[in-house]
């Protein structure tokens, strides 16, 4: 019986105690952990050796965790973890929005780390096993005229028009682009974009779905306005055919 290889967790933050008590804690419950000082030889240790999850703090000397995250989602779907001692929201929204799985204050619970991380693989492990759209598996998705890039993590219009796209946003419309015709409720929604369910008053999902449309709105035709088509009580659909590029 083959065993199953231990999850790799690369620790990026300049306090060496919280480098130590992570990676400490997570080989004690069976991972195998990298730990740097600071973003300069991140994308040459993600080059050498196969990593499977980043945890990566905010605010550090040199580039910060927000740039880092930014360049990383760039050329790379590896699952991202943040960390801060900030409390500001305004830093979790963009730091999400850039790209981040999710985001845990300093301080913080080792435990409750290992369970987000738990759960972001998992995740990630689904979308990769389950979902067509994966890198791995397309390069383009065409739908009603536009084209999503799975490389350069970009739209390109009817009218050939190169709309960029935040990480939130890409990832919310990959999630619509796996799933025409199938109404997906908030819950649905934000458990696949960020592996939790909805507050009863939790209205981010309406937000991003409309900048989402904002995007979507370079053709004025009828038909790319109805995209993303909203059912009462319901949820969201994407009323399009939608083609895989391999």
């Amino acid at each position: 019986m083959t065993s199953t290889p231990m999850p790799h967790v690369l620790i990026v933050d300049d306090d060496e105690d919280i480098r130590q008590l992570i990676s400490e804690y997570l080989t004690k419950n069976q991972y195998k952990t990298s730990t740097l000082p600071s973003g300069e030889h991140l994308f040459e240790t993600l080059k050498s050796q196969p990593i499977d999850i980043i945890v990566l703090d905010l605010m550090m000397p040199g580039t910060d965790g927000l740039e880092l995250c930014k360049q990383v989602r760039a050329n790379s779907t590896l699952p991202i973890i943040m960390l801060t001692a900030k409390g500001d929201e305004t830093d979790r929204i963009i730091g999400l929005e850039l790209g981040a799985d999710d985001y845990l204050p300093k301080p913080f619970n080792p435990r409750e780390l290992l369970a987000r991380i738990k759960s972001v693989l998992r995740r990630a492990q689904q979308e990769k096993s389950n979902n067509p759209l994966d890198p791995n598996h397309a390069e383009k998705i065409t739908f009603s005229g536009w084209t999503l890039d799975l490389q350069a993590r970009h739209l390109v219009s009817p009218n050939e028009v190169v709309v960029s796209l935040s990480g939130a946003e890409f990832r919310l419309l990959k999630i619509f682009l796996a799933h025409p015709h199938q109404i997906l409720s908030r819950d649905q929604l934000l458990n696949m974009t960020k592996g939790r369910d909805a507050h009863p008053f939790d209205r981010s999902i309406d937000v991003q779905i409309s900048r989402l449309r904002q995007r979507l709105s370079d053709d004025t035709s009828d038909e790319n306005n109805e995209l993303i088509k909203t059912v009462r009580g319901e949820g969201y659909v994407l009323s399009s055919q939608v083609d895989i590029i391999a």
